[in-house]
């Protein structure tokens, strides 16, 4: 199974470039449809991580994928699930 992979850790403090790749990422995994997108944010405090949750319950973007999976064995991981077409 294809999957897009997007660590975070390089830009965790520039909310512009995390916005901007995120949305990158996705509309990748649209375009070329890819079922899964692996996104990195980290452990750190948590805040990267709910700024990127944040980000995924927007309705524009929500409409795009099917479900985001938490990773039960490391927190500082999520794995967004795209629909089939």
């Amino acid at each position: 199974m294809a999957k897009l992979k997007l660590d975070l850790h390089d830009i965790f403090n520039k909310g512009k470039s995390i916005d901007a790749e995120l949305t990158r990422v996705i509309n990748e995994a649209v375009d070329k449809g890819i079922k899964l997108v692996e996104i990195i944010p980290g452990k750190g405090s948590g805040q990267l991580k709910k700024k990127v949750l944040r980000f995924l319950e927007q309705k524009q973007i929500k409409t795009l994928y099917h479900r985001i999976e938490k990773d039960s064995k490391n927190w500082g991981r999520l794995f967004v699930h795209f629909k089939k077409k």
